[in-house]
This record gives structure tokens, C-alpha cells and sequence, in this order.
């Protein structure tokens, strides 16, 4: 999939998304990391972001505040969602969730999803920590948790979250759109990302 056509968009970067950056040929305004594990395997790929930042106070002290980046409390933040992230945010089992609160706060009124991961293939339960043995094969690049730790994910909580993320925005007007390729999940309204972002193009070619 040809990314190039978000260099011209606000874009919200997640936990390992610099992995593609030559790929994908754009750079991300916002960054967010909620994941202890992300935090700690890349923290130098982080500080090494020239964009906004937002990260979970999980990564302690190794990654200070600046004009840049900014540190939530995520760890005993208790409301489902927050209009205010300067006083917590709930992480929601999913990074996705944190960044749809982040969008919020920073008042965009249509958040548009790319490229979601809702299909997952791994090894114990939901939530439990496991070694990713080789290849990655869960994310857009097969190096993302290659023979690294990492924790299953809960898709049944992810979608729980995902849909007070969904009714909140609708009840202030605002609007999520899942514009994710053969995407898994179904909350959000579908619609193809051509149709948002090359509508022009594909008129006139």
C-alpha cells in the first residue's frame, strides 16, 4: 500500500511505525507509545523523533519531558475516556485508543484509521507476556517483535474501548473512520481510503 499521500496530512505515528518510515515515504506530526515493552525496546528510536510526542509515564524516568514530549500518566488513569489527557489517559488495551483520546483532546473532528492491526496470530492467552520467536508476521514489518517480548493482545477489551471511543465522538459530532485495508474490526464506519485521500486522482485519471 502507497503511504506517500499522507505527507500531507496530520498524521498520528504509533508505538514501532518509524520501522517503516523510508517505506512509507512520510513523517508523522504526533507520535504515542503507551506499551511499556515498545517503550523500552525503542527508546532510542523515540528520542531520536523530530515530531510531538506522547508517551506513558511506564517509561519512567528514561525518557525526559520536553517541548516535545510529553509524559501521561496512563498506569492509574480509571475513567474509560479522557477529555482532559493532561490528567491521565486510558490506555484501553490498545495504543489505537490512547491516540483516539490524544485526537480528541487535540480537536480534530474526524479521526481516519489506517492500517490497523485486528488480526492477530499468536501462542497463550490474551494479555500474556511472550517471547516472538523469528519473523514477526502481526505487523507491517516482520522485524517489529522478531525474537522479542511482547504481550498477546485482547481483542474482545480493545473493541469494548473502541466503541465508547465511538459513541463519545459521535455525541460531540466528531467522527472515527476505519479506512484500513480488509480491516477486522467493526466499530468504526468503513470506507476506502481512496475515496478520503485521492478522490481527486481518481477522478481524474
Amino acid at each position: 500500500m502507497d503511504l506517500s499521500f499522507l505527507k500531507d496530512e496530520y498524521v498520528i505515528g504509533l508505538n514501532k511505525i518509524f520501522i517503516g518510515f523510508k517505506k512509507f515515504a512520510f513523517y508523522p506530526k504526533y507520535y504515542v507509545s503507551v506499551n511499556k515493552k515498545v517503550l523500552e525496546q525503542s527508546q532510542k528510536d523515540i528520542q531520536q523523533l523530530n515530531c510531538i510526542k506522547f508517551l506513558s509515564n511506564r517509561i519512567g524516568d528514561k525518557v525526559k519531558k520536553s517541548a516535545l514530549t510529553h509524559i501521561i500518566n496512563t498506569t492509574d488513569f480509571i475513567d474509560d475516556f479522557s477529555f482532559d489527557i493532561e490528567q491521565g489517559l486510558q490506555e484501553g488495551y490498545t495504543v489505537t485508543y490512547a491516540a483516539l483520546q490524544i485526537g480528541f483532546y487535540l480537536g480534530f473532528k474526524t479521526i481516519i484509521i489506517i492500517g490497523m492491526d485486528h488480526r492477530f496470530s499468536y501462542v497463550g492467552n490474551p494479555n500474556e507476556s511472550n517471547i516472538l520467536k523469528g519473523d514477526d508476521i502481526n505487523h507491517f514489518s516482520n522485524q517489529y517483535f522478531k525474537n522479542q517480548n511482547w504481550d498477546n493482545p485482547d481483542l474482545r477489551n480493545s473493541e469494548k474501548y473502541y466503541a465508547i471511543a465511538n459513541n463519545i465522538f459521535r455525541k460531540h459530532d466528531r467522527k472515527i473512520i476505519d479506512a484500513t485495508v480488509n480491516g477486522a474490526c467493526s466499530i468504526f464506519k468503513k470506507m476506502d481510503y481512496k475515496e478520503i485521500f485521492l478522490r481527486d486522482k481518481c477522478v481524474n485519471s
